[in-house]
């Protein structure tokens, strides 16, 4: 199965609507015993900005948690293919994937602490896992943006494309994922997946005490109107 999010004038933000339609394509995925594998990607020049901020419905399902896949219990292999942006949660849901495949025009980046927010849906533990400490650290505080090259050095990205081939290359890796047995497949992810879950737990609750902060603080208050006004925001560091 290939998911496409396509949103183009939003940056293939997420919002409800496009929340709601990767949960119903997810719950096929795993529900549908001939479908072994799939791959989710974005339009040609973006893969997602992430949150659409002028949207206030939820973002959330309640199988698959965040964008109807952060929180998602899965054991088939979902391949992000990336082509130009992946921004805040647009990285978070390439985070949640099994593998990604990019080509030379991906961008990863975490710029949340930018607005005076972070993080939710999975950054603040996937990406010190996904890559070295200090580079998770770098951009997760100073929005620090990787291209795709140095996403593979760091281990982050499996293969580098050209330009518009992302898709066509995960499909082959999503195709020699399914020459194996699947059964065999899916079992060696839930093994994975097990031992991970009670680090994601605790990578959780550290997200909840430290979203707890942020909704409560005036930073965030000039960090979202200075984003919707156009300007540069002026901290109050509280």
């Amino acid at each position: 199965m290939v998911i496409t999010i396509d949103r183009p004038k939003k940056r293939n933000a997420i919002n409800a609507e496009i929340t709601e339609a990767i949960d119903l394509a997810l719950n096929e995925l795993d529900d549908d015993p001939d479908l072994w594998a799939g791959v989710i990607t974005g339009t040609p020049t973006m893969f997602s900005a992430g949150t659409d901020m002028s949207s206030r419905e939820s973002r959330s399902t309640d199988r698959g948690g965040e964008y109807g896949l952060i929180r998602r219990q899965r054991i088939k292999p979902l391949i992000a293919a990336v082509e130009g942006n992946a921004l805040g949660g647009g990285f978070e849901i390439a985070l949640a994937c099994d593998l990604i495949v990019a080509s030379t025009t991906a961008r990863f980046a975490l710029p949340e602490v930018q607005r005076g927010v972070i993080a939710t849906s999975g950054a603040l533990f996937r990406a010190m896992r996904a890559l070295p400490i200090n580079i998770a650290r770098e951009m997760l505080i100073a929005g620090t943006v990787l291209d795709a090259y140095r996403a593979y050095q760091l281990g982050l990205v499996c293969e580098v494309t050209d330009p518009e081939q992302a898709c066509a290359a995960a499909v082959a890796l999503a195709e020699r994922i399914c020459a194996a047995s699947p059964h065999s497949v899916q079992q060696t992810l839930g093994a994975l997946n097990r031992q991970l879950a009670q680090d994601d737990a605790a990578g959780w609750e550290a997200t909840r005490i430290a979203v707890e902060a942020i909704l409560a603080s005036e930073d965030m208050q000039e960090g979202l109107a200075a984003f919707f006004e156009k300007r540069s925001p002026e901290w109050k560091g509280r």
